[in-house]
């Protein structure tokens, strides 16, 4: 028997609609504009690994934070002592980028006071947990960057936010990628030296510093990660929606899930494949909605959750796609989230 869900704490996240996990294939910011803006439901600020250091999940975050510059030492980020080519080439990136969607959004008049956009940066766990301070030990290690970092992260994702609403007359939703956060719980993540272990932080601990960080950033938050879903992390978060994954799920997480959904909170379901799986675009979209249905129909929750708790999107990023199956991904995820949002 389902119990009365409560009211998110958060405001809500566009839901019924589709969107994209971040990155996109390719170097050309205003390609992947086109395709995020004319094929999503939720656009997001794109993404391009493919333009190496300072495009890639940490190096873009580098370019986010306020007062902390990161270098690039030996194929690893390092907090610096003052502004690095990195750092600048990162904010270069970033610059583009939002040009680009400024560029679409005029000549495709998606401009209103109603459109919401979607931008994403690593999560400070995650971060802290791949760059290096000065002396080499993983941020992660020490409490007191970690939190600095935190707070630099959040108004710097501040700062883009407020210059992304005041250029394109939109809403901003904040996704940020933690998908290094079950080494963090668990302590695995790589040390210096193997006699130098990292300690594991407790999951109260990083429950608090996520809503603490949110706190500071002052938006729609979205928690997302490609990884086996945490659970025990997941449900002392009730500022974060949750974008997983669902191919990675198993029965002993339906429990987990129902209890996600059960409370009101928005779900990003990853369904949609980020390399083609050679079905017909009719094909694919049927099999993915009764999917859907088939989950929640096995958690016992009602099929109304998929049109009022859901956004569709692929199951990861799509950095590894071909450029028409990242436009044909987003698509079918459109279809999709119409699909189930008129059961």
């Amino acid at each position: 028997m389902v119990s009365e869900r409560s009211v998110p704490a958060a405001p809500r996240i566009p839901v019924a609609t589709a969107t994209g996990i971040g990155s996109m294939p390719g170097t050309d910011p205003r390609e992947a504009a086109t395709v995020v803006t004319g094929e999503s439901g939720l656009p997001h600020l794109p993404e391009l690994p493919g333009r190496g250091v300072g495009g890639d999940l940490i190096g873009r975050t580098a370019g986010l934070l306020v007062d902390v510059p990161v270098d690039y030492v030996h194929r690893t980020y390092r907090l610096a002592v003052a502004p690095t080519v990195e750092t600048r080439r990162a904010r270069d990136y970033l610059r583009w980028d939002v040009d680009a969607v400024e560029e679409c959004w005029e000549t495709g008049g998606l401009g209103g006071e109603h459109e919401v956009l979607k931008m994403q940066a690593c999560g400070p766990y995650t971060f802290a947990a791949h760059v290096e301070l000065r002396g080499g030990h993983k941020v992660i290690r020490d409490g007191g960057a970690v939190r600095d970092i935190a707070a630099s992260l959040a108004a710097g994702l501040d700062e883009q936010a407020q210059d992304l609403e005041r250029r394109l007359g939109v809403r901003t939703v904040v996704q940020v990628d933690e998908p290094s956060i079950g080494a963090v719980i668990d302590g695995t993540v790589t040390p210096l030296t193997r006699l130098d272990p990292i300690a594991p932080i407790p999951v109260p601990d990083l429950q608090a510093g996520l809503e603490t960080f949110a706190a500071q950033v002052r938006r729609p938050m979205l928690l997302h990660s490609c990884a086996q879903p945490r659970w025990d992390l997941l449900a002392g978060l009730p500022s974060y929606a949750v974008s997983m994954d669902l191919t990675l799920l198993t029965e002993r997480d339906y429990d987990g899930l129902g209890a996600l959904l059960d409370s009101g909170r928005v779900l990003a379901a990853g369904v949609v494949p980020t390399t083609d799986p050679g079905q017909s675009r009719t094909e694919l979209v049927d099999d993915l909605v009764a999917r859907l249905q088939g989950l929640v129909d096995r958690i016992g929750l009602p099929r109304t959750v998929l049109r009022d708790q859901l956004l569709v999107t692929p199951v990861c990023g799509l950095a590894g796609a071909s450029p028409a199956w990242a436009a044909r991904a987003l698509a079918v995820a459109g279809d999709v989230a119409e699909g189930v949002a008129t059961l």
